[in-house]
């Protein structure tokens, strides 16, 4: 598929079929995804791979929250993902990488960074996943571990307290439908609104 058709056709698919991902589907959407650029080359990032049923079911038992706006029909629909891909970041390695003789930060202090550049890092990575599930026939939705359920996320799937969530990437064949999001009922803002030449303002 051309680049430009990835990027036309991408969009968060919420809900799928029970078709299955092939193991090589999985396999590409990952060594695409280390593809992704990273400060200083730290790639301070992990990858937590949840096909199974049982690995599914242990997954939204963990990371649903259990109070707030209603995410039934949301959630209806994105638990028939047959595959999960939780992007997974350290901030120690980024300032241990960058406490290295070739950075010098030696402190290794992260209010040195002027924004977590792991969790940016970790963000593109998932871009790199949601755009090759385009070109592999494919949908994908990226989606948050809620802050109060990421104990719960971690001591599921024993992650590390190093290790935080950017985010999930849910990823199968989308179902009839399966596209209905905020972009249905809000506009994509014109390039005029958003792009400032030369200067911010007028």
């Amino acid at each position: 598929m051309e680049f430009q058709d990835v990027v036309r056709r991408r969009r968060m698919v919420r809900a799928f079929t029970d078709e299955p991902v092939a193991p090589e589907q999985t396999e590409r959407l990952l060594r695409n995804a280390v593809r992704a650029p990273s400060a200083g080359f730290t790639q301070g990032w992990a990858f937590l791979v949840l096909e199974s049923p049982e690995e599914r079911e242990r997954f939204w038992a963990a990371a649903t929250p259990s109070s707030g706006r209603d995410m039934s029909d949301w959630l209806r629909g994105m638990r028939t993902a047959p595959l999960l891909i939780a992007v997974l970041t350290s901030q120690t390695a980024y300032v241990g990488r960058y406490a290295e003789p070739d950075k010098g930060w030696t402190d290794r202090d992260a209010s040195r960074w002027p924004v977590p550049y792991w969790h940016v890092d970790a963000g593109m990575a998932a871009l790199l996943i949601l755009q090759m599930a385009v070109d592999e026939g494919l949908g994908a939705c990226f989606f948050g571990v809620p802050g109060d359920r990421q104990g719960e996320f971690r001591a599921a799937f024993d992650v590390p307290e190093q290790w935080a969530p950017t985010g999930v990437v849910a990823v199968g064949h989308p179902a009839d439908g399966g596209a209905a999001g905020s972009p249905s009922r809000r506009r994509r803002k014109p390039l005029e609104d958003v792009v400032h030449r030369g200067r911010f303002g007028a």
